[in-house]
């Protein structure tokens, strides 16, 4: 095998769908996990490409998810070129009307599976020279995003881990980074209730637009100092409006796009 290589998480649809297919459109061996095994079916179909790898595994499951990613690798022949963290879920509406099980669900998928997946991944990471790890963060980790309270705090932990991995594994030559998209079209937007936020900035992405953003930081030359990709023009000014206000106007900013 001599094409580089991609895991995506979260791979049967949205983000993680336009992801894979951007990254065979570009000649590489594509690993795509997910827990939905029709859907993963349909991408095979749709791709129908010798390149594409897939298995259905849920990420929370530490020994399925190291399963698969040991046999991804046996495909590949140990090389992992790139990481894509892209499995998520959300919770929106207030606080206290979503029961805990769920918030429980989402940490598990949204941190605790971020940081297995680097963990299991380092050692073939090590040895893939130039090899990265791109993490689907989102603009809600620039400030707490009211009706979103539990998504947003997963986020700044992704950013967080992030951060602290680009700093720590440059000693093994390895960079991580952070996609940011705001609001995208995917079930993630339109299969929840729509709290006010969502209403008043609207959703101007889709999947390609993030999955390019993806590609873009997988592949930039090893020298670029960018760790954050904000995605489109109305994201990167939400980030940089929450980055240079006030704490105080941030907070009533935070408070009238929520309506609350």
């Amino acid at each position: 095998m001599t094409h580089r290589s991609v895991l995506v998480t979260g791979a049967s649809a949205g983000i993680g769908r336009a992801t894979v297919l951007r990254f065979l459109a570009m000649g590489w061996q594509v690993g795509a996990i997910d827990r939905d095994g029709r859907a993963l079916a349909a991408l095979e179909a749709e791709a129908a490409s010798e390149r594409l790898w897939t298995e259905a595994v849920d990420v929370t499951d530490a020994d399925a998810y190291t399963a698969a990613l040991r046999g991804f690798m046996e495909a590949t022949g140990g090389r992992l070129d790139v990481l894509v963290n892209n499995a998520g879920l959300v919770c929106a509406g207030d606080f206290e009307s979503i029961d805990c099980s769920h918030y429980d669900r989402l940490i598990d998928v949204n941190v605790k599976a971020v940081v297995r997946g680097c963990h299991i991944a380092l050692p073939f990471l090590m040895t893939t020279p130039g090899a990265r790890v791109v993490n689907l963060c989102s603009a809600s980790a620039a400030y707490g995003v009211p009706s979103y309270a539990v998504y947003s705090a997963s986020k700044f932990a992704v950013r967080g881990l992030t951060e602290a991995l680009d700093a720590e594994w440059r000693r093994h030559g390895i960079r991580v980074t952070a996609v940011w998209p705001l609001f995208t079209r995917t079930a993630m937007t339109t299969g929840i209730h729509q709290p006010a936020i969502l209403e008043r900035l609207g959703v101007r992405l889709d999947a390609g637009d993030v999955a390019r953003v993806v590609t873009r930081s997988a592949t930039c030359p090893r020298w670029w100092p960018q760790v954050h990709w904000n995605v489109g023009l109305q994201g990167m000014l939400v980030v940089l409006t929450t980055r240079f206000l006030p704490a105080w106007l941030n907070r009533i900013f935070m408070r009238e796009l929520g309506d609350y």
